[in-house]
């Protein structure tokens, strides 16, 4: 059973990956509004990766005998300055759900809730592949700065995206 605590953490959890979903989301509306049809793809596939995340979380708590309680969910931004913007903003969303994961798995380990800190170390290593990527990929753009042909060929690199 979980405690109350850990309940409630892991809920807020929950709605920061739906809220990341739904950033993604946005992200790629605008990406496919500036004709980067392969970056608003990659981002496609990133809003479902998210909610994903939240399902997991989700299922957690139903298999520890929790409560999940749906929270309100924000509104991302719709605008964003240029491509490199979208993906430095990606970067530090994600630098931002790996701290809150982080203190969840703490709180997890502060309360000896082995099953839900052995669910979160997997959270741990996934926000490692998504800070590396969403890095990578920042680092990609910044060296493309404002060279089209560059910028449509990273662009048609990510629309691969599986």
């Amino acid at each position: 059973m979980l405690s109350q605590k850990i309940n409630d953490a892991l809920n807020t959890q929950i709605k920061a990956e739906f809220y990341a979903s739904y950033l993604y989301l946005s992200m790629s509306a605008y990406c496919d509004s500036i004709g980067l049809t392969g970056l608003a793809h990659w981002m496609r596939h990133q809003s479902e990766e998210e909610r994903s995340h939240a399902m997991k979380l989700f299922e957690h708590i139903q298999a520890r005998g929790g409560q999940v309680v749906l929270q309100s969910i924000e509104k991302p931004p719709a605008d964003f300055d240029s491509a490199l913007g979208v993906f430095q903003q990606a970067l530090e969303h994600e630098q931002s759900v790996t701290r809150m994961i982080h203190e969840l798995r703490e709180q997890a380990v502060k309360e000896h809730d082995q099953a839900t800190e052995v669910e979160l170390q997997w959270f741990v290593k996934e926000q490692v592949e998504e800070e590396k990527t969403a890095g990578d990929i920042v680092a990609r753009l910044k060296m493309v700065g404002d060279d089209l042909t560059a910028l449509l060929m990273v662009d048609g690199d990510l629309g691969s995206r599986e």
